[in-house]
C-alpha cells in the first residue's frame, strides 16, 4: 500500500502540538496543587486554632470523674482507613476522602487542566489517526508508535476514571508521565511512516499489541498512584509521630490505603490484560515460526512482568502484603515494563528485533 507522506507530516505536527498542549496542563495541574494544597492549610490553621479555643472553654466544666474523650465528635469518616481509630481521627484533617468524590469546591486552574487536557488528547488522537490512515495500518507497527498510542491510552484511561472520581490529585504525574512518552517516542525512537515489516503483517498484530499497549497504559497509572502512595504514608507515619509532616501539597491526595485499594483494582485490570498480551502472543508465534515458546529475550521479559505482577496480586490478595511493600511490588512492575520496553528492543538481538529502530 502506498504510503500518503503528507498525511504523515501532518501526523508529526499534531504529535508536537500535542506534547505542548500536554505541557500546558501539567503545569496547571501542578498550579492546582499549589495553590489548593494552600488553601486548605490556611483552613486547617483556623480550625485548629478554633478548636483549641473551645477545648479550653470547656476545660472547666468537665467532670473530673469521667475525663471527656480528646477524639470525640472528631472521627475520621473515610479519611485515615486502614488505621486504629484514634490514629484515624489523626489523620482525618490531613488527608482527602477516600472515596474521591467531586465537592462542587471551587478550583479553577484544575478546571483549566482538565480542559486543556482534554483539548490535548483530541489533538493527540488527530495525530495517531492520521499516522495510521497515512500508513493504512494500524498504528503501532514500531516503538515509535507502540510509545505514542500508548500515552495516547493513559490519557484516555486518566480522562475516563476522572468520569467517576476526583482523581486531579494525580494529574501532575499523569500528564507528566504522558509528555516523557511523547518525547521518548519523538527523540528515542524517531521513526518515518512506512509499511509494516513482512513479519508483523498479521491480524494478530492487532489483538496482541493493542492489548499490550492497553495493559501498559493501566500500568503507568498505577506506577504514579504507586508513588502517590509511598509519599503520602511517609506523611502519615510522621503525623502518627507527632512529628512536622511537610509535603503539604499531598492535603489533596487520599490516605495511602485509599490510594493502595484503588491501585489494586486498576491493576487486576492490567494483569488480565497482559496475560491475555502473553497467551496472543505464543498462539501468534506458533502461527510464525512454528513453536509457542523459544526463550527469545521478549518473550521472557513479558514473562517476568507477568510474573512481577502475579506475585503483586496474589501476595496482597493471600499474604496481606499490603502497604509500602505493595507499592514497591507495583513499582518493579513498571519498571520491568520500561526494561522491556527500552533495554530489550534496543540492545538485545531476537526474533522480536523488527521495531523501527
Amino acid at each position: 500500500m502506498t504510503v500518503n507522506e503528507t498525511l504523515g507530516a501532518w501526523s508529526e505536527l499534531f504529535m508536537l502540538l500535542a506534547a505542548m498542549t500536554y505541557l500546558v496542563s501539567f503545569v496547571a495541574f501542578a498550579w492546582d496543587m499549589a495553590a489548593h494544597s494552600k488553601a486548605l492549610r490556611g483552613t486547617a490553621e483556623a480550625e485548629e486554632r478554633q478548636l483549641v479555643g473551645a477545648a479550653a472553654a470547656r476545660a472547666g466544666a468537665q467532670d473530673a470523674a469521667e475525663p471527656a474523650d480528646p477524639r470525640a465528635g472528631h472521627g475520621a469518616g473515610h479519611r485515615g482507613r486502614g488505621y486504629r481509630t484514634d490514629a484515624r481521627s489523626a489523620l482525618a484533617e490531613h488527608v482527602a476522602d477516600e472515596q474521591m468524590r467531586y465537592t462542587g469546591e471551587r478550583r479553577p486552574a484544575a478546571r483549566v487542566a482538565v480542559a486543556v487536557m482534554v483539548l490535548a488528547f483530541l489533538v493527540h488522537a488527530a495525530a495517531v489517526l492520521s499516522r495510521a490512515f497515512a500508513a493504512g495500518r494500524v498504528p503501532w507497527g514500531n516503538m515509535y508508535e507502540f510509545c505514542t498510542t500508548g500515552a495516547l491510552v493513559v490519557a484516555g484511561v486518566y480522562l475516563l476514571a476522572l468520569l467517576a472520581r476526583d482523581l486531579r490529585f494525580v494529574g501532575t504525574l499523569v500528564s507528566g508521565l504522558v509528555v516523557i512518552m511523547l518525547c521518548a517516542a519523538t527523540i528515542g525512537f524517531p521513526t518515518p511512516v512506512g509499511p509494516l515489516q513482512p513479519a508483523l503483517q498479521s491480524w494478530w498484530l492487532v489483538i496482541h499489541v493493542s492489548i499490550a499497549v492497553a495493559a501498559s497504559g493501566v500500568f503507568t497509572i498505577t506506577f504514579a498512584m504507586a508513588v502517590l502512595q509511598l509519599l503520602q504514608a511517609r506523611r502519615e507515619r510522621a503525623i502518627l509521630a507527632g512529628q512536622a509532616p511537610g509535603m503539604d501539597v499531598l492535603r489533596m491526595v487520599p490516605s495511602a490505603q485509599a490510594l493502595e485499594n484503588l491501585s489494586f483494582r486498576l491493576n487486576a485490570v492490567g494483569f488480565a490484560f497482559w496475560t491475555f498480551t502473553l497467551a496472543a502472543g505464543a498462539i501468534w508465534a506458533e502461527q510464525a515460526w512454528g513453536r509457542y515458546w523459544g526463550w527469545d529475550t521478549k518473550e521472557v521479559w513479558t514473562f517476568v512482568i507477568w510474573v512481577v505482577y502475579a506475585a503483586y496480586m496474589h501476595a496482597r490478595a493471600t499474604r496481606g502484603w499490603t502497604g509500602t511493600r505493595s507499592a514497591w511490588l507495583s513499582i518493579a512492575g513498571y519498571l520491568c515494563i520500561i526494561f522491556n520496553f527500552t533495554v530489550v528492543n534496543t540492545l538485545f538481538a531476537g526474533l522480536h528485533s523488527y521495531a523501527g529502530v
